[in-house]
């Protein structure tokens, strides 16, 4: 969880005049399935440090609640069903919009969401493959990866700058990372 993490979520809730951003950590990703997340307790814990301050935002646990490896369409629908009436939006990176098709039950997630990307810094964003919809996040791109952050931690360097002051101050006490290199 960092700072660029929480300027996405700022630049989506102004952007989009959104009512609600839910934040939700998968349980396993299916295009990783060889990386090892740290404890869900840990991360769940790290999110709401890092969003203690962002009103309109809410952690929801769902997709590590169900365990296993995460689906969106699994998770779109329950939203779906949930708030009827609202239009979806579902934030990624810029590098997933290429893959979309290859998403679980990819025609029934371009039905019942747009797509909201953001963008690396100097990277441009690819078209939206069809059925897809979406646009792209003017936002406050900032150049930071949880991997580096994950590396720094690893080497004992400072991450004070990268992350919110309660985060730093979180993983400085309990590195939940050092289990899952």
């Amino acid at each position: 969880m960092h700072n660029g993490h929480v300027r996405v979520a700022r630049a989506a809730l102004e952007e989009l005049a959104l009512d609600r951003l839910f934040i939700v950590p998968a349980a396993r990703s299916p295009f990783k399935p060889e990386q090892q997340p740290a404890p869900p307790a840990a991360r769940l814990r790290l999110l709401r440090l890092a969003f203690a301050d962002c009103e309109d935002s809410e952690i929801d646990p769902q997709e590590i609640e169900r365990d296993g490896v995460s689906y969106s369409i699994d998770t779109i629908r329950a939203y779906a069903a949930r708030y009827p009436e609202a239009k979806l939006h579902y934030l990624i990176g810029a590098d997933h919009v290429p893959t979309l098709p290859q998403w679980r039950a990819a025609a029934d997630l371009a039905k019942l969401a747009e797509f909201v990307v953001v963008p690396r810094p100097g990277q441009a964003v690819a078209e939206f493959p069809g059925p897809f919809r979406g646009q792209a996040l003017r936002g406050w791109p900032i150049e930071v990866s949880s991997s580096a952050i994950r590396k720094r931690l690893a080497l004992g360097q400072a991450i004070d700058d990268l992350v919110p002051s309660a985060v730093a101050a979180s993983l400085q006490a309990d590195n939940p990372y050092k289990r899952s290199q």
